[in-house]
C-alpha cells in the first residue's frame, strides 16, 4: 500500500488550504511509461471515483486510481525541498522488470 511522509501529508494540506479546497485530496493517476517504467500523474480532486483506492494520513486523503494502484503498492509520497527546487515525489520500490531499451534510457534514473 501507498504511504505518505507527514511532509508530504502537510505541504498537500497547506496547498489544499491555500486554493480555498480544504477537505480535498491529492489523485494520483498513470500518465504513461516507457522503457524507464511508469510514470504518474498527480493533481486535486474533491472525492474519489469509482474503483479508487484511498489512502489516508494526517487528515490528507489520497486517491489512487485503479490503473496507477499496483505501481505505488510500495512507495511513498515525500515533499523535497532542495537547492534545484521543491515538489512532491514518489519514492521506493524498484526498478521495473521490464523495459529494455539499453543505453536509449540513459535519462532514467
Amino acid at each position: 500500500m501507498l504511504k505518505i511522509s507527514d511532509t508530504a501529508a502537510e505541504k498537500a494540506k497547506e496547498i489544499l488550504k491555500a486554493e480555498g479546497k480544504e477537505g480535498w485530496g491529492l489523485r494520483l493517476f498513470m500518465q504513461g511509461g516507457g522503457c524507464c517504467g511508469p510514470s504518474f500523474g498527480m493533481d486535486i480532486d474533491e472525492k474519489a471515483s469509482e474503483g479508487d483506492e484511498t489512502v489516508e494520513k494526517n487528515g490528507l486523503k489520497v486517491f489512487i486510481d485503479k490503473e496507477a494502484a499496483p505501481g505505488l503498492a510500495d512507495k511513498e509520497i515525500d515533499y523535497v525541498s532542495t537547492e534545484r527546487g521543491e515538489g512532491f515525489v514518489i519514492n521506493g520500490g524498484e526498478a521495473p522488470a521490464s523495459g529494455g531499451c539499453g543505453s536509449g534510457c540513459s535519462s532514467c534514473g
